[in-house]
């Protein structure tokens, strides 16, 4: 995998949300038999959002994958909310995959009061092995996992880091229907950096609904920085980005 100079993301547009879906979920489900035909094991990172419903739907009715042998991450948590609070991007995992299919083992973030030894932990799980799938989305702002424009460090040197929430992202949270109001989402998280997650063979980015057609122009078009987290998707050389009809408005 190259994460030096500039690629371009191979781009996939449908005409809605569910043919979006189904296409990205049969796309993992094929590299993870295919994969899984070749090594032991597979160790994947998903993004936990709305935007990844449809795609890991169809993910979790695929056949012929032994979920025994694949192992999983989240990529992001907030700090602060209740273990048992269903906004916990873990729950919403659960609800959404972990819960339907036998995976071998699932590594979730759970942050504590040792917030220094909850990212130690998690980034030495995260070492123990090369990752080799990454399923992930772009923010409305153009973050990817919480590393939000415009501090977002590109080459940052930590695999995991607590950061300070932009309001664009906690905004984009009660959009989503996450949350009922701005002031009940937190203000800090866990997330994985962009490194991490450019350390991955593959790279799987699902991006579906208007609100989001702005960072994908931004992602495909503007200069690779901070400004736009997600245009460091164009340093790595084995992206897909799947759009539909409607975030692929701005996209030639």
């Amino acid at each position: 995998m190259s994460t030096t100079g500039t690629e371009q993301p191979t781009v996939q547009v449908f005409p809605d949300r569910e043919a979006l879906g189904r296409k990205a979920g049969d796309d993992i489900a094929a590299e993870l038999r295919r994969r899984l035909a070749q090594q032991d094991g597979v160790r994947m990172i998903f993004a936990a959002a709305p935007s990844q419903q449809e795609t890991l739907a169809r993910l979790r009715v695929a056949e012929g994958i032994d979920w025994s042998r694949v192992t999983a991450f989240h990529m992001d948590e907030y700090v602060g909310l209740p273990a048992d609070a269903p906004q916990r991007f873990a729950a919403w995992l659960n609800k959404a995959l972990f819960d339907h299919v036998p995976f071998g083992k699932v590594h979730l973030l759970d942050p504590t009061e040792d917030l220094a030894a909850d990212v130690r932990q998690y980034a030495d799980e995260l070492a123990s092995a090369p990752i080799d799938l990454v399923v992930l989305g772009i923010g409305v702002n153009g973050h990817i996992a919480f590393n939000d424009p415009p501090d977002a460090d590109l080459d940052d040197p930590e695999p995991v880091r607590v950061v300070e929430l932009a309001e664009a992202s906690r905004r984009q949270q009660v959009d989503d229907e996450c949350f009922d109001r701005i002031e009940d989402v937190p203000t800090t998280a866990i997330t994985l950096t962009v490194p991490r997650l450019l350390d991955a063979e593959r790279l799987f980015c699902v991006v579906p609904g208007a609100l989001k057609a702005n960072a994908v122009r931004a992602a495909l078009t503007d200069p690779i920085g901070p400004a736009c987290p997600a245009t460091v998707l164009r340093r790595h050389a084995d992206c897909t980005l799947y759009l539909d009809k409607e975030s692929a408005a701005h996209v030639r």
